[in-house]
């Protein structure tokens, strides 16, 4: 019987397999290598990507927050000239009190009453003067209570320590100026304050 030996030919077979081992394990190292090598160039444009949106997010929002600021600007200017507006109409709309309140001041000013200082804080006006006597400081006052335009009048003082002895009452009253043209009883004239002499 013959005998056939088989070990060199296993011996080359396991060496053959080795090498495709160490060769498959080299592709892989390789491989392993590259994987790693091509997941840092992609984490790193994605790195890079987010830095540049996030530089461009931060521009856009410092460009809005300028935008903003300017807007907050405009409305107060616009809201300045809004109130310059109001203060304008209601000094149009007013306009024409000026007038009535002397022409009432006048009308209503009895003989022997002279007013000296005419005084307004809103719509109430300080009227002081001298008067021949009580009687006379009280039908002005009366006067004054009947006019369409000057109402409730309330006295402040009366003396009788005039200078001139014709007349010889100082006396000193508020009243309440209205406008019988508007319906709204809040509103007011502008402050002013108008120093004079008026007599009858």
């Amino acid at each position: 019987m013959a005998r056939i030996n088989l070990l060199p030919w296993r011996e080359e077979r396991r060496k053959q397999r080795q090498q495709e081992f160490y060769v498959l394990l080299g592709v892989a190292a390789v491989a392993a290598v590259l994987t790693v090598f091509a997941a840092l160039w992609f984490i790193g444009t994605q790195v890079d990507a987010q830095t540049e949106r996030n530089q461009m997010l931060t521009r856009e929002i410092t460009a809005l927050d300028a935008q903003i600021k300017e807007i907050e600007e405009l409305d107060r200017q616009r809201d300045r000239l809004i109130a310059r507006k109001e203060i304008i109409e209601q000094l149009q709309a007013t306009r024409s009190q000026m007038v009535h309140l002397f022409d009432e001041l006048v009308r209503t000013l009895p003989d022997g009453v002279q007013l000296s200082s005419i005084k307004q804080a809103g719509a109430t006006l300080t009227l002081e003067g001298v008067a021949q006597s009580n009687a006379r400081v009280s039908a002005y006052m009366r006067n004054l209570d009947a006019s369409a335009w000057l109402k409730e009048s309330e006295i402040i003082k009366i003396e009788a320590r005039g200078d001139d002895k014709s007349v010889p009452y100082v006396f000193s009253l508020k009243v309440n100026l209205e406008d019988p043209n508007k319906k709204d009883e809040g509103a007011e004239m502008p402050m002013t304050t108008a120093v004079g002499g008026l007599q009858r």
